[in-house]
This record gives C-alpha cells, sequence and structure tokens, in this order.
C-alpha cells in the first residue's frame, strides 16, 4: 500500500468535490486506479480517508458520493468554565516536538528518531510473541514485570563501581514512558507550591509537569558542561529546594554532557543538602562519541533518583521506562504511579524485554550509533555553508539534536513562521525555558526523516535568518 499515492489520490479527489454538487457519484474506483496509476487496494483507502474527513458517503455495492453539506450545530460549552474554575495550572500547549507534518515538510522539529533508526524487526518479532504470551492476557504487577525490572537493574549496575552497592529489582518501577516518571516523581517528593530546581535551558516535557504538578520551578543556568556547582550550592541554600532534576548525559536540547569533575561536584551538593537529584537519562543508547556515565550509578544512600527510557531507541509504540529509587522516596513514587496508571501493560513491557535481549540489540545500537554521526556531521556541515549565523557552540557527543544560538536582533517565532511558509519546520529554542529565555534558539532535531534534505532546510534556514536580520536593521535605522 503506498501512502503517498494514497495522499496524491486524496488530494485530487478534495479538488474534484470541491467543483461538484452535493450527492454527486465519485468516479469508480476502477477508473479512480487507471487515471492515478495506482492499485484499487491504494485507492480504497484514499477513499476511507475522504470518508473519515466528513467529505465522501459510501454506499455499498453502489458508490461513493459526495456527502450533502449539513449546517453543524453550534454548542456552546461556556457553563464548563464558571464550573471548572480557576485551571491548577498554566495549561501549556502541544510543544512543537509533537506535531505531525506532511511528508513533503522538511522536519527538524521533531522529538523522535526516524523509523529507519528502529529496530524494526526486532520490534516487530517481539510484539508478535508477546501477543501469543500470557503477558497479553494477565496482569502485572503494579511495579512492573520482575525480568523487566531485573534487566534495568542489571543495565545500570553494569556501570556502577565495586565500592557501591548495586541497584536491586526491587529498586526498579516499570513506567508507561518517561513523561508519566516526572509527573510522579515531582508530585511524590515536592510539595505543590514548593521549589523544584531545574537546569535552563531542560527538557519542554519536565517544564510542563511541574507546572502540572504545581510546584514552583527555580532555573539554574547548565552550559555545555553541565551547572555551576557553586551556583547550584546556592540555589539550594537560597530557595529551600531539596529536588534538582537534570540530564546529565546527552541533555535536550544542547547535547550537553557532564564532566566526571562536574557530575562529581553536583553529587556532592545534592548530599551537603540533604536532597535528592532526578536524572533524566533519556539518550542513554544514543552516544556517538562517549559513553554514557550515569551518576546514578556512583550513589547508593538513595539521594538519585534514576530515569531510563527505552521509547527514542526501541520503539515510539512501546512506551516503556523506568525509575529506580531507594527507600521511602520509591515508595512513594510508587504509590502516586500506581493511582496514575494502576500498571503497565503486560504485553508491551514483554515486547521490550524481548527486545533488549535480543542478540541484535548490541548490533541495532553499533549501528544508530553511526547513523547518528553520519546524520549530525551532514546537518553541522550544511548549516555552516548555507546559515553560518545559526552558530552551534557545542557538537554533542550523543542525543539527537543540535542546539543553534541566533543573532540577538533575531524574533524566534518570526523566524519559526518564516521557515514553516517554506516547508522547513524547527522549533523555537523558546520552549525549553523555565523561564525567560537567555537568548534566541532553535533546537534542531538530526535523527529525523530526509537527512539527503539537511542542505535544503539549512539554505531555507540562512535565507530566513538573512530576512530577519534585513529587517532588524532597518528598523533600528529608522529608530
Amino acid at each position: 500500500m503506498n501512502d503517498s499515492s494514497s495522499a496524491r489520490i486524496v488530494a485530487a479527489l478534495r479538488d474534484w468535490i470541491a467543483d461538484a454538487a452535493p450527492g454527486a457519484r465519485l468516479p469508480s474506483t476502477r477508473s479512480l486506479a487507471a487515471e492515478h496509476g495506482a492499485g484499487p487496494v491504494t485507492v480504497q483507502q484514499a477513499l476511507r480517508t475522504l470518508t473519515t474527513q466528513g467529505l465522501v458517503e459510501t454506499r455499498p455495492g453502489i458508490g461513493s458520493f459526495v456527502r450533502a453539506g449539513r449546517t453543524p450545530h453550534t454548542s456552546d460549552y461556556g457553563w464548563q468554565t464558571g464550573a471548572l474554575g480557576r485551571p491548577p495550572s498554566r495549561v501549556a500547549p502541544i510543544s512543537t516536538a509533537l506535531r505531525t507534518v506532511d511528508d513533503d515538510v522538511i522536519a527538524l522539529h521533531s522529538g523522535y528518531p526516524d523509523r529507519e533508526l528502529l529496530p524494526e524487526r526486532l520490534v516487530r518479532a517481539a510484539l508478535g510473541r508477546a501477543a501469543r504470551s500470557d503477558a497479553a492476557l494477565s496482569r502485572p504487577p503494579v511495579a512492573g514485570m520482575p525480568e523487566l525490572r531485573q534487566w534495568f537493574a542489571q543495565d545500570l549496575a553494569a556501570t556502577t563501581p565495586a565500592h557501591v552497592s548495586a541497584p536491586a529489582s526491587g529498586d526498579v518501577i516499570v513506567l508507561p514512558g518517561s513523561q508519566s516518571g516526572l509527573s510522579s516523581a515531582f508530585r511524590a517528593l515536592v510539595p505543590r507550591g514548593r521549589p523544584l530546581l531545574m537546569e535552563s535551558p531542560t527538557y519542554w516535557g519536565a517544564i510542563h509537569a511541574a507546572a502540572q504538578a504545581g510546584v514552583e520551578v527555580v532555573p539554574v543556568p547548565s552550559g555545555p558542561q553541565g551547572p555551576d556547582p557553586a551556583q547550584l550550592d546556592r540555589a539550594f541554600e537560597e530557595s529551600g529546594a531539596r529536588l534538582l532534576y537534570a540530564q546529565p548525559t546527552y541533555a535536550n536540547p544542547t547535547g550537553a554532557q557532564w564532566s566526571r569533575e562536574v557530575a562529581e561536584a553536583v553529587l556532592g551538593v545534592v548530599r551537603r543538602h540533604g536532597a535528592f537529584l532526578l536524572e533524566d537519562d533519556w539518550a542513554h543508547d544514543l552516544g556517538i562519541d562517549t559513553e554514557p556515565a550515569p551518576l546514578a550509578a556512583q550513589d547508593d544512600a538513595g539521594h538519585v533518583i534514576y530515569l531510563r527510557s527505552l521509547t527514542k531507541t526501541v520503539s515510539p509504540a512501546i512506551r516503556i521506562a523506568a525509575i529506580i529509587a531507594r527507600g521511602p522516596a520509591r515508595e512513594r513514587i510508587l504509590a502516586d504511579a500506581g493511582t496514575g496508571s494502576m500498571y503497565v501493560s503486560g504485553a508491551l513491557q514483554a515486547a521490550a524485554l524481548d527486545v533488549v535481549t535480543q542478540p541484535g540489540w548490541e548490533t541495532h545500537l553499533r549501528r544508530v550509533g553511526t547513523a547518528l554521526r553520519e546524520r549530525r556531521d551532514l546537518l553541522l556541515s550544511s548549516l555552516r555553508t548555507h546559515a553560518p549565523s545559526a552558530h552551534v557552540e557545542h557538537v554533542p557527543a550523543g542525543g539527537l539534536n543540535l542546539w543553534a544560538r541566533l543573532p540577538d536582533r533575531i524574533l524566534v517565532d518570526e523566524l519559526t513562521e518564516r521557515c514553516r511558509s517554506r516547508g522547513l519546520m524547527v522549533a523555537a529554542g523558546s520552549e525549553w525555558f523555565p523561564a525567560e529565555p537567555s537568548g534566541p534558539y532553535v533546537r534542531l532535531n538530526y535523527s529525523g526523516p530526509r537527512p539527503s534534505a539537511f542542505g535544503e532546510g539549512a539554505r531555507i534556514l540562512g535565507v530566513a535568518l538573512a530576512e530577519g536580520l534585513a529587517e532588524g536593521l532597518a528598523e533600528g535605522s529608522e529608530a
């Protein structure tokens, strides 16, 4: 089934329907197939799409017809505002990183890797086996399948030095994706209205989760080497916070990886304040030039809450993550997670475990690292050629993104709109700051589809930047 051919037929029929009278009969499947050089299955897919969109109605045995227009009933939901009252937190819009675009758009905005970077064969086989297993019909424990919990514990234990007590399966809580883990951790560990320290910039999803949890975010500046331990110490002291959220390895959006010295210093600050560090290791399997070194492997006193996700490397359809925590903190997080989701699908847990324990898993990760290096370097080279004013000050050693600083005069929202109108989607950096942005940035994902279009995408970005700078200079001269 050819999705692009189906989309072409849908577009042609929408134009035809626009000029047709309500009730007009569409050409037959056979004639449409001949006209568009497509198979009957592809034509049927296009007709189903138009039916779903409310433009066509199908009468079995007779044909497909233009649906007669109806005046939509207008409902007034204004009463709900009074019934709901003031929202508990600012409702944030859907992030640019989650928006879907047409196939012909150059997509540098997404937060997910392209399908060709996923272990498709392993995933399909694992889902098939999971569907035939008892996991498809049984309820797993609230904390997760014992075998999967053991795998997460052993994965972290592999980097734990001999003098530190390794995590056990009883420390692990399996989650339906890392976003739910962030929400549970923030609710369980930070009382509503109390402070939470966050690197700035940081993952937009963590900012949203903190807002929903009703906590007060205190930003801590963080650069390519991580936060300044002295500034972090002052932030703990002045705010009274007891939790820091951070991404020490291949941070989203900057790609930063903390040095050993910074990691040790930060962990020392957290310990001195009797606090917690929520370590988001979302990109653990996405190394390019370095290996991950989780801070959680250095701590057995319960200061580090470790969040590990498989979504980006297994499949976005298998949203499986885990939190590793010890003591009362684990019990509070488990209680919150269990209340929210009760348990995670056993079939998805079984499929995830199947994938990561196959011999082909390590081979897949090596292939992904090579592909990410090629894509990262291609996008960097394209920016230097076509958009040199989009400056990438730190080349990430892993992860999925480049973090590009733009000239001060650039209005980022206007820039992204200029790019979008030319067929390029980029993400405005403002979404990744928990407070005011420190400057104009864009995040560019190099793991998306069609790396062959990176050059054209960089050219479009360069043109949009040049136009924005020219207008800024003109406005400045008039002032």
